[in-house]
Parts: C-alpha cells; sequence; structure tokens
C-alpha cells in the first residue's frame, strides 16, 4: 500500500463530528447535555401512537416509494400552503428525504461540480462543509459577526463571483439564533435574481421563531425557480431519531436532487413517513405552544447563563444560545467546553469549530435549551457555582 492517505482528500480535517465528541463527553461524565440539540422528552403522544399503528398495520415496512410515501408528500405541500400560501405539486415538486442533512447533501452533490463555489453564512453547521467538500466545490463564508449577528448584504455581494454556483442559507440560523428580516431576505433575493444563482435554505427552525417572523426565500419574486427549500420533522415534533426531511423546490430542481439522493440512503424512515404526515396536520395550537414553551426555556436559561458571568447573544430564533466566555476566563471555546464538564457536570458545544475563521468565534459558546426547565434549571445552578460563587 503506498502513502496515499486512506481518507479522501476533501475531507481531510473533519474528522469526529463535535457533536458526537461532547455527547460522548456527557455519557462518560454523566454531565448534563446542553451540547447537542435534541430534546429530553418526545414529542406528541398522538403522533408516536401514529408510528405504533404504520408498524402494525405494515405501513412502510418494506421499502417505500422513492420520493416519499404519497401521504407525506401531500401533507408536507399542505404545510407550505397552510404557513406560507406556497403552492406546491406533492407529485413532482417534493421530495422526502433522511432528515433534512441528507437534503442538504444531495443538493450539493447534485447541483455542484468541481470549481464552483458555495457562500454559505459563517459558523455553519457543520455537515454544509462536509458535503460542499465532497461535491468538489469551495465554500466562501460569509461571517456573522456577534452581537447581533447580521448577514453583512454588502460582503455578500463583494463575495459573489462567476465561480459561484449556490447560496447556502439558514434561517432561523443555527448556531447564533439570528432570524433573517423581510428586508434581508429580499435583498438576498434580489442577488440571486441579478447574478443567477441557485439558493438552498435550510429552515428546519422555521417554527422556532421568537422575534420576528420566517420568511421562505423560495416565496419571494423570481425565487420560485432558482431555490430548494429543506426542512424536517425533527426539530418542530421532537422525534429527531426518526430522520424526516423534506425538499419543496420546482419540479427540475427536485428531479436533479432526488437523483442524487437515491443513491445515497435510496429510502428510509417508512412507517415514521406516514407518522409525519399525521403530525403536519395538527392545529395552529400545538405550533404556538412548541414555541410559546421553548420561549419561556430561552429565557430562564439565557438568565442562569447571564446570572453565571457569561455574554447571553439571546437568539430569536432556534433552540440555541450562543454565548460569549471572554468575561469567564482566557481560554478558547474549545479548551473551555472540553473541561466544563469535569468542573461543572454540564456539556455545551464551541463555536468557534463551526468557523472557517476560528478567530471571529475563538471565545463563543453554544448552550441548548431543548431540555425539561427541571434540568436547565440545574444546569444554570451548577454554572453559576462554578462561575460566580
Amino acid at each position: 500500500m503506498d502513502d496515499r492517505p486512506l481518507l479522501n482528500r476533501r475531507l481531510q480535517g473533519l474528522g469526529t463530528t463535535i457533536f458526537a465528541e461532547m455527547s460522548a463527553l456527557a455519557a462518560a461524565t454523566g454531565s448534563i447535555n446542553l451540547g447537542q440539540g435534541f430534546p429530553d422528552t418526545d414529542g406528541p403522544e398522538a403522533v408516536r401512537e401514529a408510528a405504533v399503528r404504520a408498524l402494525r398495520d405494515g405501513r412502510g415496512n418494506q421499502y417505500p416509494p422513492g420520493p416519499g410515501v404519497p401521504e407525506l408528500r401531500t401533507a408536507i405541500a399542505d404545510h407550505q400552503k397552510r404557513f406560507y400560501g406556497l403552492a406546491f405539486d406533492p407529485d413532482t415538486e417534493v421530495l422526502v428525504t433522511a432528515g433534512a442533512t441528507e437534503a442538504i447533501a444531495a443538493a450539493m452533490l447534485a447541483l455542484l461540480e468541481p470549481g464552483d463555489e458555495v457562500i454559505a453564512f459563517e459558523p455553519f453547521y457543520d455537515s454544509y462543509a462536509a458535503c460542499i467538500a465532497m461535491a468538489g466545490a469551495t465554500r466562501v463564508p460569509l461571517t456573522l459577526r456577534a452581537p447581533d449577528f447580521r448577514p453583512d448584504l454588502d460582503a455578500l455581494r463583494a463575495l459573489i463571483t462567476r465561480r459561484t454556483r449556490v447560496l447556502l442559507l439558514n434561517s432561523p440560523h443555527n448556531p447564533t439564533g439570528m432570524v433573517l428580516t423581510r428586508e434581508e431576505a429580499r435583498a438576498i433575493a434580489a442577488l440571486a435574481v441579478e447574478h443567477d444563482l441557485l439558493v438552498v435554505t435550510d429552515e428546519v427552525y422555521e417554527h422556532l421563531v421568537f422575534d420576528g417572523e420566517h420568511i421562505p426565500l423560495i416565496s419571494l419574486p423570481g425565487m420560485r425557480d432558482r431555490t430548494v427549500s429543506i426542512s424536517s420533522a425533527g426539530k418542530t415534533f421532537s422525534f429527531t431519531g426518526w430522520k424526516v426531511g423534506w425538499v419543496t423546490a420546482s419540479a427540475p430542481l427536485v428531479a436533479a436532487v432526488r437523483t442524487a439522493k437515491q443513491f445515497l440512503t435510496y429510502v428510509s424512515s417508512g412507517p415514521f413517513q406516514y407518522a409525519v404526515a399525521e403530525a403536519l396536520t395538527l392545529p395552529d395550537t400545538y405550533y404556538t405552544a412548541f414555541r410559546d414553551d421553548l420561549l419561556t426555556k430561552r429565557d430562564l436559561l439565557a438568565t442562569g447563563l447571564h446570572d453565571a458571568g457569561f455574554t447571553v447573544h439571546t437568539p430569536q430564533g432556534t433552540y440555541f444560545i450562543t454565548t460569549d466566555i471572554a468575561p469567564l476566563t482566557d481560554s478558547d471555546a474549545l479548551t473551555f467546553c472540553r473541561t466544563l464538564p469535569n468542573r461543572c457536570g454540564v456539556v455545551a458545544v464551541p463555536n468557534s469549530v463551526f468557523y472557517d475563521h476560528p478567530t471571529a468565534g475563538r471565545t463563543q459558546v453554544r448552550f441548548t435549551f431543548c431540555k425539561q426547565q427541571r434540568i436547565l434549571t440545574e444546569a444554570a445552578d451548577r454554572l453559576r457555582k462554578a462561575f460566580n460563587g
């Protein structure tokens, strides 16, 4: 065997995800895990029972249709119409995926070629970097900076070159919690039209907006035929392990993404697709109560972090809070997070690993608040005792 590295050079430096590392650290130390974004309670019982019924009735126990079961594709189309007034053909303009992560991967593999450039908000969810790399393209970060993490639209315009193919956008934004305003969304859409760019939007936190509103870019003028809109059931219904995501887009874009997707998982989550179809029909009161519960938890944890001495950047959306540890330590975020469990029994995630320019997030640490209130209260108490006596 020659000296060539076993790992594809495009993936060099990516290694194990920070979520896996920190969750393993939480398990090893018995710490409260406020690092990885998964709830510690299941979603609605009616939705869970819908999955049990599907299993028992033999629906989805064998390969489901490649684009997704018709019931779910119809429910997704109905959801887009109900919340945003967007009309999609469930047969040609909706695609079910193994979570939003596969949808992003399939979109990148389908739409990009070596030499293409992808502009993405930085810090970015770690799979973005891997998916762009696997497609052989180059990521070009637009850095979002504290304290408000607003996108610099003049800087965005300056980043666009003749090699730019895709804007990969995430709003509500993980990890910062920034939510695009209507004016920002319109300006970004206008740039995409002006430069004839494709846009891939990660909207998995669409129902977790506390301040402002969620504006799907695909709804804006000129965007219907150039946007791949991605979302999932995991965050909205608190069944992250089911891995049910979807794409809505024009028929040609869905066909392109489906071509790549079929050679990734082929199909997935058979019985869960039927359950998510029922979940999407839940009344508006469910969505309102879900958001209000997370808003209460956001404020609870934000207060605790502030009292412990962190600089808190209150999020407009998602279920994450970005903090700055500079008032507490001279340490960098990664070192801080690796030592935090042994110090006080709490796990967080360093934002610095989500930047191409790590100095931009050197002292930023993310905590999740999608946990039971008593758990958040305990975590806040431990942090206060550790850092503010």
